[in-house]
């Protein structure tokens, strides 16, 4: 270690130098995105890379290289978004106390394989979470019959329960997977739109298809929907059902009714799972009607075997100009409420 004090350089030795070139990328792009984030000079030096900034950068900047070479490990590739969200991780863990440089074994190590490395197999990608709030996410999708998935869009929260569903669903932890949205969107209703009840209903419901082909081959999709295994259908559908053995997917829970909410909640059945995601701020519903995502969150706070993870503005995981904008409207938002307050 060298340097003055508050800024000071620390070394971090890799034993695969094939999977080091991973990690620094191309004209060491990836090194070059994470200085600009964390603040941090890094350089590599033979088979080792030099950290060199101020104490809270550098632990960062140390976890988050650790992060992103435990992945490589795992054969799966990085990208620009694996670099950024590495050092999000890294910057709020070393915020929140637990991050920082607090271990010095090398990548690799006895400690490579760390509890906080969760990850989402379905056939076609590995999803890994991309924040803390995103691996608080998954591990209540694999742990509580019922989760609450809360915030802003481009937080992951649907695409991420779709993903937890494939898996279930190839692991044959459960028969079947049904996806399901309220049919309600910026005040129209399905009459209105031309063709048969598949055409008026599939334009709510496709990001459900789009995360299913992104996680599944497209034929294997087609196929378990065709056999039932995979179910897509707009929430009235579920009045009357009792949903067994399943994995049951409410999106956009902010356009239910609190009718409608109570109704889909008490389809659960033996051995399945249930997740509602939504942002209550952005309903569609009519003016002056609660919304059955907010009533829900007050009728069950405390009840044992509910989950209820909120995202946030530095949770989005979209174009960084999206978190921005969230930002905005967020601070908006407060503003508006101290002054009606």
């Amino acid at each position: 270690m060298s340097g003055s004090a508050g800024s000071q350089t620390e070394f971090l030795d890799f034993a695969d130098n094939r999977l080091l070139a991973e990690l620094c990328g191309g004209y060491d792009e990836n090194l070059a995105r994470l200085e600009a984030r964390l603040d941090v000079a890094i350089a590599p030096r033979g088979n080792r890379l030099a950290i060199s900034g101020e104490d809270f950068s550098r632990g960062a900047a140390i976890d988050a290289l650790k992060q992103l070479y435990r992945r490589l490990e795992t054969g799966l590739d990085l990208e620009p978004a694996d670099i950024d969200s590495a050092a999000r991780m890294a910057a709020q863990g070393a915020a929140d106390g637990g991050g920082g440089s607090t271990s010095r074994e090398a990548p690799g190590g006895s400690g490579a394989g760390g509890s906080g490395h969760r990850q989402i197999r379905t056939p076609r990608r590995t999803v890994t979470p991309r924040s803390h709030n995103q691996s608080a996410y998954m591990a209540a999708l694999e742990t509580s019959d019922l989760t609450f998935g809360l915030g802003p869009a481009g937080t992951g929260k649907s695409y991420i329960a779709v993903a937890q569903a494939v898996a279930m669903l190839s692991q044959r932890r459960v028969e079947r997977v049904i996806l399901s949205r309220p049919a309600v969107e910026a005040g129209e209703r399905i009459g209105f739109l031309p063709g048969d009840l598949k055409d008026k209903v599939d334009p709510y419901l496709r990001p459900l298809y789009d995360a299913l082909y992104d996680l599944m081959p497209g034929e294997q999709v087609e196929r378990r929907i065709a056999s039932g295994d995979i179910e897509i259908a707009p929430l009235a559908f579920m009045r009357g059902r009792t949903l067994s053995n399943a994995f049951v997917i409410l999106d956009e829970g902010q356009n239910a009714t609190p009718t409608q909410m109570k109704m889909f909640l008490t389809r659960l059945g033996e051995g399945s799972r249930m997740v509602v995601t939504g942002d209550a701020t952005q309903s569609d519903l009519p003016a002056g009607q609660l919304s059955g995502l907010t009533d829900a969150l007050s009728v069950l706070r405390g009840v044992e075997g509910v989950s209820r993870i909120e995202f946030e503005a530095e949770d989005v995981v979209r174009h960084p100009l999206v978190a921005r904008i969230v930002g905005a409207y967020e601070k908006r938002t407060k503003a508006k409420g101290r002054l009606d307050g």
